[in-house]
């Protein structure tokens, strides 16, 4: 399975050096109010996989793999079975005449199998793009959390040794998300055309 790029770039955030971000809608009110700490922490694999935006990119990604993998099943069958046919009428045609239906075979083999490759590549693409979009919308929302906390830093938690529980602005961080984006919109986020997840 593809594994999800890191939400952050690097993993420490400063407010100077994002003083422009832009600032999202989501009401502070709503968030639980902690003490103030200069340095906070995110789990950033629980903001993917427990957020409705970071869940359906996930669940997009498994059914688009689930429906490619089929295909190339079925037309790996498909090929296998041209292929038997082909080497059984092999005795009773001239060599010559055996040898273009061969290469001729083998030419739409490689030709399709650089078009499953290209789906493949595909789908690689549109979930690195998801994910893009995933960290480009939330950033704002992680932004306005970091400064409604008085904080100058946030640190991915998988860097921290230990900390105290009051400085992980995860559970907030998911709440906001989920109230400000929802699931990320009624377009599909990865799909492939002429592809349906399996049955």
């Amino acid at each position: 399975m593809l594994r999800y790029r890191s939400l952050l770039h690097a993993a420490t955030l400063c407010l100077a050096a994002f003083a422009f971000a832009p600032a999202s809608a989501q009401p502070l009110a709503q968030l639980p109010v902690l003490p103030n700490a200069s340095i906070l922490v995110l789990n950033q694999d629980r903001l993917l996989s427990q957020t409705e935006f970071g869940e359906r990119i996930q669940t997009e990604l498994e059914a688009a793999s689930l429906a490619l993998a089929a295909e190339n099943r079925e037309i790996e069958a498909r090929l296998t079975e041209e292929e038997l046919e082909l080497t059984a009428l092999r005795p009773t045609m001239a060599p010559d005449e055996f040898g273009t239906l061969a290469d001729e075979f083998d030419a739409r083999v490689v030709a399709i199998r650089a078009a499953q490759d290209a789906k493949t590549r595909d789908l690689q693409t549109q979930t690195e793009a998801a994910q893009q979009r995933f960290f480009e919308e939330t950033f704002p929302l992680l932004l306005e959390i970091v400064e409604a906390r008085g904080a100058s830093v946030l640190l991915d938690s998988r860097t921290v040794l230990l900390s105290a529980g009051s400085v992980d602005i995860t559970d907030a961080a998911i709440v906001a998300i989920n109230e400000t984006l929802g699931d990320g919109g009624d377009a599909p986020l990865i799909a492939l055309p002429g592809l349906s997840p399996p049955e």
